[in-house]
Formats: structure tokens, sequence, C-alpha cells
């Protein structure tokens, strides 16, 4: 990727002009300073432990600030690198790269030189740290990430730098996933179009359609035109091509493609680019927390919460994919985000009620009538059934000592399957007889649970690669009427994400509304961090 640094030019540092000045500006000891050398890189390694224990396996000599050519290359190469920070959304003053070349231009003793030597270390590990996996810790920004995230050895990113090309060892450390690249790609069209002042005038009306002329229909096109999806045109009416456009942006945005300018795509179409440029920014973000050194899985299930959507894709193209419910807003029920393994799916399910559900919400119901909910089984600790003639009336909701289990039946609140990836937060895919759901374009009602609009189709696609017949061994499963375990003889990952942006091979960046509000937080942390956008005009 071709990459233009004119709008970093404020920020970024002269690398080449200053090649020839750091090739002598470092002292190099005498035999007789070694020991002093060796002794200040000790001392300064020391407050890291991952820089330590890679100094003390090369018996603390240098790889930076030797005389060798070796040396250079790496210091130009963490130059450039640091120069080039904020094309992937980094802060460039959480390097300090100015403060690196002061360092460099004024040691004069071989203690300050050990001292240089691990600075740049620092600032290479802070950099690699940072572009492999992310400037943030999720859980400390937003409790509902339980995203584990793949830091790597500090020793083994050093060790790596001294063995290979710095410069191809550092392009390395980025994602490599096409999202990533994509979403670079984006960040810089972005930040052009937010120099040059944006998308221009918003849309003031409160509904368009075809066959309108106008005022108002101008500001629509020329925002079209500005946004890339119209070519440029003096046309005044709502026209076909500015219906298609409409439709092609609606589609982008997760709207229903009407070709009809309502209040939802009215409301897609103001945000400004700005906005915009945040959520790419957040998606970089969130895509090198995902940066797993074994990748997603050459098959693996996709759930963007943002696009009520889950995909089974299968080396890197989606191979199924269907609408999706999720947990509504609200303490407690909103989805979590983590990957795990999908090992089984379960037909004919039982569904085992919530400890939170059977007290927040039927705990109340019992104790004012003991036969209410009465589709559900109420059993005590060794499974067996609870007579409810005795009431409920006496019992809270930190003393009742009852489960409650809706067996299995066309009113099972799980449907006719289930899919598992046992997990601690208790989240499956599943099945639902609440079919009409799926028709909205926001779709988050369930109590943290993922629903699938075409449960069926998904487990014929997952069972596709192990048997001839998948539809014909679910449907013998489901006819018995009996809950069923069918195993995957190849176990899936299952990543449950949260992007309001995001990308496809062929198409635009699309976007989606921050429905936990996840990604407002996540881009105040960014920006107390240093994150910022280019100034207009700058």
């Amino acid at each position: 990727m071709s990459l233009n640094l004119s709008s970093h030019a404020r920020r970024t540092l002269n690398v080449s002009l200053l090649l020839a000045a750091l090739a002598t500006a470092l002292p190099q000891a005498g035999q007789a300073q070694v020991t002093a050398f060796k002794q200040a890189v000790a001392e300064q390694a020391s407050q890291s432990d991952g820089i330590a224990a890679f100094y003390r396996t090369r018996n603390f000599e240098p790889i930076w600030t030797g005389p060798g050519a070796d040396h250079l290359a790496r210091r130009e190469a963490l130059l450039e690198a640091l120069a080039m920070a904020e094309v992937h959304g980094l802060p460039a003053s959480r390097y300090d790269a100015d403060g690196l070349v002061s360092m460099m231009r004024s040691a004069q003793s071989s203690r300050d030189r050990g001292a240089v030597e691990v600075a740049l270390s620092r600032a290479f590990m802070a950099y690699a740290h940072d572009i492999q996996t992310g400037i943030l810790t999720p859980a400390k920004v937003v409790s509902a990430i339980k995203r584990e995230v793949p830091l790597r050895d500090p020793a083994a990113t050093l060790t790596a730098l001294t063995t290979g090309d710095p410069r191809a060892v550092i392009r390395a450390l980025a994602p490599k996933s096409q999202e990533y690249s994509r979403l670079v790609k984006e960040k810089l069209t972005l930040e052009r179009k937010l120099l040059q002042g944006g998308w221009g005038p918003v849309v003031k009306t409160t509904k368009l359609e075809p066959g309108q002329s106008g005022p108002d229909v101008v500001s629509l096109r020329n925002r079209l035109i500005a946004m890339g999806y119209m070519a440029h045109s003096a046309a005044s009416t709502y026209d076909s091509e500015v219906r298609d456009a409409v439709m092609s942006f609606q589609s982008d945005h997760g709207l229903l493609s009407d070709g009809i300018v309502g209040a939802d795509t009215l409301g897609a179409l103001n945000v400004g680019v700005e906005e915009r440029l945040q959520s790419v920014l957040v998606a970089m973000e969130r895509e090198r927390w995902m940066n797993l050194p074994e990748g997603l899985g050459k098959r693996h299930v996709l759930v963007n919460l943002t696009d009520f959507t889950a995909k089974i894709i299968d080396d890197g193209k989606v191979t199924f994919e269907t609408r999706s419910v999720i947990g509504a807003t609200g303490p407690d029920r909103e989805t979590p985000e983590f990957s795990d393994v999908m090992e089984h799916m379960v037909v004919n399910p039982s569904w085992y009620v919530p400890r939170s559900i059977v007290v927040n919400e039927y705990l109340p119901l019992l104790r004012s009538n003991a036969g209410s909910v009465s589709h559900l089984e109420i059993t005590d600790s060794r499974g067996r059934r609870v007579n409810r003639g005795q009431g409920f009336s006496q019992y809270t909701a930190s003393s009742f000592p009852f489960s409650m289990r809706q067996p299995p039946g066309p009113r099972n609140a799980l449907g006719q399957v289930k899919f598992m990836f046992p997990n601690k937060y208790n989240i499956y895919l599943h099945d639902t007889p609440s079919k009409n759901l799926f028709d909205r374009e926001v779709r988050a009602y369930s109590h943290g649970c993922i629903r699938l609009n075409d449960p069926q189709d998904f487990a014929y696609a997952l069972l596709a690669v192990q048997t001839n017949d998948p539809q014909g061994l679910f449907q013998s499963r489901l006819r018995s009427g009996a809950e069923s375990r069918i195993n995957l003889e190849t176990p899936v990952p299952v990543h449950l994400v949260y992007r309001t942006a995001f990308t496809s091979a062929k198409g635009r960046t699309s976007y989606r509304n921050d429905i936990y509000g996840r990604d407002a937080r996540i881009w105040s942390a960014l920006s107390n961090a240093g994150v910022a956008l280019p100034s207009q005009g700058s």
C-alpha cells in the first residue's frame, strides 16, 4: 500500500537527515569501559522483566548502539516506524522519537550509551505492543469485553529484530488481516476528506423519495457525490441515479434498501466524517486486540453484534450468513464480546433458566401465584421436580433453593437447536420461537444469547464438512423429539465481535450504530491516550 505522509508532516521526523548524525552520535566504549556500559544496560533494563531477560541472554551486548551497519539499520528502521505511527492510528507522542534522538546526540559516556540502548529497546517494545495488540486493555475500558488480548513475549520480539531484516520485522508487527489493511486505507481516505472540509452541508429535511425535486434533493445529491456514491451530476430531481445511490448507501449502513430517505437514512447520511473516522480508529484498535498468531481460524463463526448477523467463514470467504438477535441494552442483558470454540450442537434442547432470570423475573410471579409460569419445571439440587403446592412466598432472591427448566418442545425458548461453545458467561447461539423479531432493523431483545433466524440451515452448513447428508442427520434427531447431542468432528472457533465500522473485499466500508455505547467509551480512552483526528485546514 502506498502511504501519503503529507498529512503527518508536522509531527514526523526527517529520518534521512538524521542518519548521518546518529551514525556518529553514539560514542563507542573502549575495552575498559565495557563493564560500565553493561552495568548501565542491566540497571536500566531491570525496570522491564522482558527486556531484562533479553539482555541477560546476550550478556548485555548492544543491538542498537554498536558501531556496525546492522545497528544503524535497526535505529533507522525504528525511527521510520515511529514516524509512521499515526498512519496506524497510534499516537506518536507515546514513543517520544524526538527525545530518543536528543539522547543519542548528547550521549558522551559508556553509561550514556547504555541508557540509550535500553531507551531504544523500550521505545521499540512500546511500539510493538501497541501495533500488535493495541494501546488499551479492553476490559478496563468496557467490562463486557471479555477478550483475552494475545500479548507477545518481549524477549522473543527483540530477538526477532536481531535475526532478520529490521524493516521487514517491524512491518510484520501490524495485524496481517485484510480487514486491518482495508481499515488503514479507509482511515487515510477519511483523513483526506476531513482536511478537504468533509462531505459538505447536511441534508435538512424530514423525508425524500423518488420523483421529488428542489434544493433538498440537491443537498442529498451533493452529499452522496462527496461520499462516493454518485458521479458528478447537475440533476435536481430525485431520479433513478439518486435512488440507486441511496439504496447502496442504505445497504452499507444496515438500513432497509428501499430508496426512500426517511428518518433513519437521514440520520446516517448526516453523520460527519469525524465520527466515521473515530469508528474506523476504534475498529483498528479492536482488530489489534484480535491479532491472534494463529489467526481467527480456517473455518470460524463470526457474530458482529452491531450488524445483527452470524456468519460462517471458510478460508476468508462468507459461506453462510443469517440474521441474529442479540442481548437487549441495559444491565445484565448486553451480549459480551469474547472468543471460544464451538464443540457441539443440541437438537431438541431443554432450557435451563439462568439464575438471574429465575430470581429477578420468575420468582416474583411464583411468590404471588405458585402456579404461574407453568411451562417451566421447578427442580431441586438433585434434579427432582418440586411440588408447587407448598408455595414460594417464603423465599427471597438469595434464599430460593431451586432451579427451573423448560423441557424440549415447540414452545421452548431455545427453539429446536442450540450451538454450544462452552464458556463461563453462559452464552450460546440458538433457535427461537419468536421469529417476528428478525424482520426489524435493530434486533436487541434477548437476555444475552444469540438467536438465529435460520438455525437449521446454520446446522446443515456446520455439519456438511463431516457428513454427506447433513439435513438427513439433523432431521432424524429432530423427529425423535428427544434431546440429542451432535458433536462437531472439527471444533469451530466462534468470535463475538462488536464493529461499528467493518469492510468487505469488494464493497465500501460499512457502518453501524454504537448500540451499546461501547465504541464511544473506547474512543474516549484512545483520545486520552493521545490518538487525535487531523485538524481541518491544517
